[in-house]
């Protein structure tokens, strides 16, 4: 299943409706009909995501959201609520209870979807953060406090097409292309808010006095340029990729907001937008970014010393078996399957005693970075013996697995690795080992156990050739 929804509606149509859309996106859908049967199922089943109607229980949608939001078991779910004639302040109250959005009755199945996916997906990269945290501060090290430890610096692309710029109701409350957000921000948040032409964008950010936190990116532009081309560019830069990216988009054109939300926008704000949910909403986006950031600071700057493989920047056994228990136990809490790999270099000693201890480091090295180029950022990965690996892969069924581990055998062995000082290239080839854990509850099994079972596979995969992937036997079945 791609998660677990929770719908809490008072009239059966508009849940039989919620659940047909999202059942045939392979959603779980569970329902609550009171507000009671709300808290308690999201407490029990502890789902992906909670819908609640903006009339449900006679119009009870956001205090139900902050009750949620209040309670430590369920403060985590992310609340969409779904509302026909909610008002500007009503949108805002809501956002500010905790709900994550606000999606407006009538809607299609495609703009529901694709909001469903983007909470999910801010979800699973939270959740991976949160998984982080704790290894961290397991290990001792501090977290720096949440606070606005600089000035954030915000970029609002400008060369919007006809209409994008145009006051929403209210006065001259308009959408993020206008500037009345930007006092509210302010007083918030310190920044250095700047506008640059959709042309100067991405020869402008990225440089040393510029790496944005946040980038508010028109949908349309004028002329040929296309804002989308520039949110796939800035998600794929180094200087953008963990930027809060906020795209505007004309409300007529509805398509262009979900194609953005799939293509990793952060959120899309409709053009019209009141300032006050503008200024909130960048605001949000900005703490989740800056939050992020302190955690990757935390880690890389702790983590570099104790916790990191000196010569291949990997980290190290003393990291990666409290985190593995960590993946586990997040596992176990949300019946997610997960994969452990062991990864071993083919004939390493002979390397060794060939070329040297040199050159088998240079190999390492080179298999180090290949692998860490070819696993997801949520995954992770270390070297614990001398030219043995570990890939831990969170929400990672067999299929999954056996793709991705055939995608690290093939990256090792496919393309020879340069020894330097006048020797030839050499293919080096893996074996992999690999367990599917977090099933029939062995997610709650010792990491040791995960451990031996992927190490099991690994000896069969050496016992039969080498250069191969194997599964442990339960998985293979």
């Amino acid at each position: 299943m791609a998660g677990r929804v929770l719908i809490a509606d008072d009239l059966a149509t508009n849940r039989i409706v919620l659940k047909v859309k999202l059942s045939a996106a392979s959603y779980d859908v569970i329902q609550a009909t009171s507000s009671d049967e709300l808290l308690q199922r999201a407490r029990q089943d502890r789902p992906d995501l909670v819908i609640i109607d903006g009339a449900f229980q006679n119009d009870r949608a956001i205090d139900l959201c902050q009750d949620l939001m209040d309670d430590p078991e369920t403060a985590a779910i992310p609340v969409l609520i779904v509302a026909a004639g909610f008002s500007a302040a009503d949108r805002l109250a809501a956002l500010h209870a905790g709900a994550f959005d606000v999606l407006e009755k009538p809607f299609d199945s495609a703009s529901l979807l694709a909001r469903v996916r983007n909470i999910l997906r801010v979800k699973s990269i939270e959740q991976e953060l949160l998984l982080r945290r704790g290894t961290a501060l397991e290990l001792g090290f501090q977290e720096p406090a949440a606070s606005f430890s600089r000035p954030a610096q915000v970029v609002v692309v400008e060369g919007a097409s006809g209409g994008e710029h145009g006051g929403g109701s209210g006065g001259g409350s308009g959408g993020a292309g206008d500037t009345s957000w930007q006092d509210s921000f302010r007083q918030q948040a310190p920044c250095h808010i700047h506008r640059i032409s959709h042309e100067n964008l991405l020869e402008t950010i990225g440089t040393d006095r510029l790496v944005p936190d946040v980038i508010v990116l028109p949908a349309q532009i004028e002329g040929d340029a296309d804002g989308l081309f520039l949110l796939a560019e800035l998600r794929s830069r180094h200087a953008t990729r963990h930027a809060a990216i906020v795209v505007t988009n004309r409300r007529q054109i509805p398509d262009a907001g979900i194609t953005a939300l799939d293509m990793g926008a952060s959120d899309v704000i409709d053009a019209g937008t009141p300032g006050s949910e503008v200024a909130f909403r960048l605001l949000r986006q900005l703490r989740r970014k800056l939050d992020a950031d302190r955690l990757r600071d935390t880690l890389r700057d702790g983590l570099r010393l104790a916790m990191t493989d000196p010569l291949t920047g990997l980290f190290n056994r003393r990291y990666a078996l409290p985190h593995l228990a960590r993946v586990a136990e997040n596992a176990a809490s949300c019946g997610h399957p997960f994969a452990v790999m062991v990864l071993d270099l083919d004939r390493f000693k002979r390397i060794n005693d060939t070329y040297g201890h040199a050159a088998g480091d240079r190999v390492l090295c080179e298999v180090a970075a290949r692998l860490r180029s070819n696993v997801r950022s949520v995954d992770l990965i270390a070297r614990i013996g001398g030219e043995e690996f570990l890939v831990v892969m969170p929400d990672t069924d067999l299929r999954s697995a056996r793709i991705a581990a055939e995608r690290l055998r093939r990256v090792t062995s496919d393309s020879p690795i340069a020894l330097g000082e006048g020797n030839d290239p050499i293919v080096v080839t893996t074996s992999i080992g690999v367990s599917i854990c977090g099933r029939d509850g062995d997610g709650s099994a010792p990491v040791e156990a995960m451990m031996a079972r992927a190490d099991q596979a690994l000896l069969g995969a050496k016992s039969t050739g080498r250069n191969q992937v194997m599964f442990e036997n339960r998985a293979a079945a």
